[in-house]
């Protein structure tokens, strides 16, 4: 076997200089911890080497089964000899055989040597292809230095041509900024010169002998115009601008002219053609509304157009508004023309018609208004879009007319329903149904309704003011007016025998259905206020509670109150209220008086009552306050001073120089006072209700027991004179208080109260005919008359032996109540 190369160092060698790489403590060879670990992760790889394939079947059985890592692929070999000459052939010595230990020697070296080599061999392979490597990366690194020394150069080539290109790109957009700035400039500049350039083209246009406002072309020449003018007017500061800005306007001059001479012909042309269709007469009502509406409406579209550029533009430029407002003023003075005539006829025809009927007169003449206000307003809309005032003017001026023709007949209206009819055909038909529903078209009608309205009221008022005074401040009641209770007793007998009647006819209706009311009580209820003026519902025949059957003066009154309820003011109908009041009340006084010389005190106290309490039911429904304020002059510090002044002491105090001087003190003291009191009509007839009540119970009371009030006023004084003072005394010793005299006494007052009590409470029942009623104003009679009967019952006990109350024979409390319970 052939010996190693002596250059090359023995496997043995390179295995102790390897363990002097990190021998401690002084390595040759320092490893990182990194190559540390790189070199522990390589002993751990191989030691898990696998088996070498030739290797003897027996020598496996020998290795432990952690070294067996890798499955054997390769075939078994037969025997041991062949193995081992297998491997004799890899290492080319088939022919030698091996007999001595030299031999055997000779063979290991050779064998460790060649697997020392075939160990190394890769690394050497591996530090070959490593190094060829670094040098392919040595030349890269040269070529890399190389491109960047070109690239360097390249870099500076290029920021060198970077920097011209960025100049020469600065001065071209710094160029085209001063082109973009000059082109701006000359189209800025042509634009303000297009304004003036459209001077000429303009005047060329109105010029022209061609041109029609109603052309294509007119109304964009209209705003051409329009805006020229604008933006001159708001530049000032321009050379020229007052020359131009005055020639535009002469422009827009003629332009307005020639807008208005075509609409002011187009309507004066409509108008001559209308009045040429009639020219003897004004158009009747029917064929009105085709000559004067149907022939506008037609011609409408021909001016609109026009008319809605001028109204646009109006609000921007005065010559517009003038221009519309001639343009107003000719259409309305041809219309009142053509209205004028036609309704002054219109009018005059429903004069003629209803000369006698004075509400359908204002009505037909109003609703005839109505429908003009309406259709001149739908008709004005037609060729304006813009409403002016103008229009009202006109249409109250048409109103004037029929308002002058009704004012002079409402004036001498006298009767008070008339009036108070037209009140509410002007005041409820007209003014709440017609002109609240379409407030914008009747304005105008509105304000003469109005005008009329008040000259209604007027009216009213002062006939009220006249009917108040003749017919019933100044009433004379005749006979029949005042008697009491005559008529009421045969106004009974009446209901009587017509009750009689129905029961005797059970097929017809009940008496409890027929009405004993007069047409007169049909119309006090329809005219009155919203409720019934009597509310209370009828379930007994009373004739006193016919309408009939009231005194004339409460009936006038409550009739003229229930008209002028809702045709007059609050404040006005207060007045009127409180003075027809005040008046029906002194009537009833006077008529009550009459009737208590004529009858009884009974019958005139209680026909007070009753149309007092009639008065108070019936003012109640109105929904209003009877109280007015009186305002009057007090002259009575004035008066006091003038005595003082006229006084001789005071004459030397004239002419002092202080405080103390007559005249200043007679100017300071002598001032009259203003004095304010409210008047209430309806707690005025409570007043005279109540005062008329107590006077009946007072009378009533005295009738029943005043010989009894006499007796106890004596005993009342004799127990004054013991209490002051007075010599003691006996009741029963008294010549006026014996025991058969009180009996006398007690006797005539129980008979007087069971014959007259009968009477009263048919008085009551006959002119009150309401048990309510009768039992409130009774019963203060009855509680008198039982007080007086606990009194003298009392001072009997007190004062008499009951021997003595056996001859007095005073009647029981039980007794007095039974006479008193037929009340109940």
């Amino acid at each position: 076997m052939a010996e190693p190369p002596a250059s090359e160092p023995s496997g043995r060698e390179v295995r102790d200089r390897l363990s002097l790489w990190d021998r401690r403590p002084q390595p040759a060879a320092p490893l990182s911890d990194r190559q540390t670990d790189s070199v522990l992760e390589l002993k751990a790889a191989a030691e898990n080497l696998p088996v070498p394939a030739e290797l003897p079947i027996e020598d496996l059985c020998s290795l432990t089964s952690q070294s067996l890592t890798v499955t054997l692929t390769a075939a078994v070999p037969e025997s041991t000899e062949d193995v081992l000459l297998k491997g004799f052939a890899i290492l080319g010595m088939e022919d030698e055989r091996i007999e001595t230990a030299q031999q055997f020697f000779s063979w290991f070296a050779q064998v460790q040597t060649q697997m020392d080599q075939d160990e190394g061999a890769k690394y050497r392979q591996m530090r070959d292809y490593l190094s060829g490597f670094q040098e392919q990366c040595d030349a890269i690194l040269n070529d890399v230095n190389s491109a960047l020394q070109h690239l360097e150069s390249l870099q500076k080539q290029y920021l060198f041509v970077s920097t011209k290109t960025g100049t020469l790109h600065e001065a071209c957009e710094q160029l085209l900024k001063e082109q973009s700035e000059l082109v701006d400039l000359a189209e800025n500049i042509q634009q303000k010169l297009s304004y003036f350039n459209e001077l000429e083209n303009i005047n060329t246009k109105l010029n022209s002998p061609t041109l029609s406002v109603n052309s294509e072309g007119f109304i964009p020449m209209l705003a051409k115009l329009d805006d020229c003018i604008a933006y001159i007017s708001s530049h000032p500061n321009f050379k020229d601008y007052p020359v131009y800005l005055i020639k535009f306007k002469q422009c827009l001059s003629k332009a307005m002219h020639l807008i208005k001479t075509y609409t002011v012909n187009t309507l004066q042309n409509l108008t001559s053609q209308l009045m040429k269709r009639d020219p003897s007469a004004v158009p009747n009502s029917d064929n009105a509304f085709t000559l004067f509406y149907v022939k506008f409406r037609a011609a409408a579209p021909k001016v609109r157009t026009l008319i809605e550029q001028v109204e646009q533009r109006s609000e921007k430029m005065p010559e517009y508004q003038q221009v519309l407002n001639e343009i107003h003023q000719c259409y309305l003075d041809q219309r009142e023309l053509l209205l004028g005539p036609s309704i002054a006829s219109t009018v005059t025809e429903l004069t003629s018609q209803n000369n006698r009927d004075h509400c359908a007169l204002v009505r037909s003449g109003c609703a005839f208004m109505v429908h003009v206000c309406q259709d001149e307003h739908q008709l004005y809309n037609e060729f304006f879009t813009k409403p002016t005032p103008k229009l009202d003017e006109l249409l109250e001026k048409l109103c004037l007319s029929l308002y002058d023709v009704l004012r002079p007949m409402i004036i001498h209206v006298i009767h008070l329903e008339t009036l108070s009819e037209l009140c509410g055909i002007l005041k409820n038909e007209m003014l709440e149904d017609h002109v609240q529903n379409n407030a914008e078209q009747l304005g105008a009608f509105a304000a003469g309704v109005k005008q009329m309205l008040e000259d209604v009221q007027e009216r009213l008022v002062y006939r009220t003011h006249i009917y108040i005074q003749t017919d019933i401040t100044g009433y004379k009641p005749a006979p029949g007016d005042l008697a009491y209770p005559d008529k009421l007793e045969m106004m009974e007998q009446i209901a009587q025998s017509l009750k009689e009647e129905q029961k005797k006819l059970p097929s017809e209706a009940s008496f409890s259905d027929v009405r004993l009311e007069d047409p007169e009580s049909c119309s006090l209820v329809k005219s009155g206020s919203a409720e019934s003026l009597n509310p209370r519902h009828q379930t007994t025949i009373s004739p006193a509670d016919l309408h009939g059957m009231w005194y004339p003066t409460v009936r006038r009154t409550l009739v003229c109150l229930s008209k002028l309820y809702r045709c007059i003011d609050r404040a006005v109908f207060q007045g009127l209220s409180q003075e027809a009041l005040s008046a029906c009340i002194h009537s009833l006084l006077g008529a009550a008086d009459s009737i208590s010389k004529n009858k009884t005190q009974v019958d005139g106290q209680l026909f007070l009552i009753k149309h007092l309490l009639i008065l108070r039911e019936q003012i109640a429904p109105f929904h209003t306050d009877f109280t007015i304020k009186e305002i009057s002059l007090d002259l009575k510090k004035t008066r006091d001073a003038a005595f003082k002044i006229l006084n001789p002491k005071t004459v030397s105090r004239f002419f002092r120089l202080n405080s103390n001087n007559a005249l200043i003190q007679f100017l300071l003291e002598g001032t009259p006072e203003i004095r304010e009191h409210y008047i209430d009509s309806k707690k005025d007839v409570d007043r005279h209700l109540k005062s008329a009540c107590e006077q009946f119970i007072q009378q009533q009371t005295k009738q029943f027991i005043e010989q009894l009030e006499e007796f106890m006023t004596k005993v009342a004084a004799l127990k004054t004179m013991a209490t002051q003072g007075g010599p003691k005394y006996s009741l029963s010793q008294q010549p006026w208080a014996q025991p058969a005299k009180i009996n006398d006494l007690v006797s005539s007052t129980y008979k007087t109260i069971k014959t007259k009590l009968p009477s009263t409470l048919r008085s009551m029942s006959l002119y009150l005919s309401n048990k309510d009623t009768e039992l409130i104003l009774f019963k203060p009679v009855r509680n008198n008359i039982q007080q007086m009967f606990q009194k003298l019952h009392t001072l009997l006990k007190e004062e008499f032996s009951n021997e003595d109350l056996q001859i007095i024979a005073c009647p029981s409390m039980e007794q007095v109540n039974l006479l008193l319970s037929m009340s109940k």
